[in-house]
């Protein structure tokens, strides 16, 4: 996934521990988060409600992703249960296609779908 976004020219960062992203997301202010739900120090769920819960970080949009058919319905409900809170949240269930994630990216940032 990675290489894939790094060679349409977006500029990627990782981080391996989810209690770190939060700290991270407030600093660096990126353009798009693409969240793994199943992190291992804590619940990607979690991180999301952080994310959206704070007015420096609400506006950014963000990709979850997830290969557990429950948790993307957890999500998913989470999401259209309160669209105001979680404006911009995009659900996506393993395994997708990387061009497919790409659309999404392109939507999610609001530039034209290639």
């Amino acid at each position: 996934m990675r290489r894939v976004l790094e060679d349409e020219q977006y500029q990627v960062s990782i981080l391996q521990e989810g209690r770190d992203a939060f700290v991270q997301m407030k600093t660096q202010l990126p353009d798009l988060l693409i969240l793994d739900l199943r992190l291992g120090d804590i619940s990607g769920q979690d991180v999301l409600k952080q994310l959206k819960d704070d007015p420096v970080t609400a506006e950014i949009p963000v990709i979850v992703y997830t290969a557990a058919v429950l948790e993307a319905e957890e999500v998913t409900t989470l999401v259209s249960d309160n669209p105001q809170r979680f404006q911009d949240v995009y659900v996506v269930q393993k395994p997708f296609e990387l061009e497919n994630l790409l659309i999404l990216v392109q939507q999610a940032l609001h530039e034209p779908v290639s």
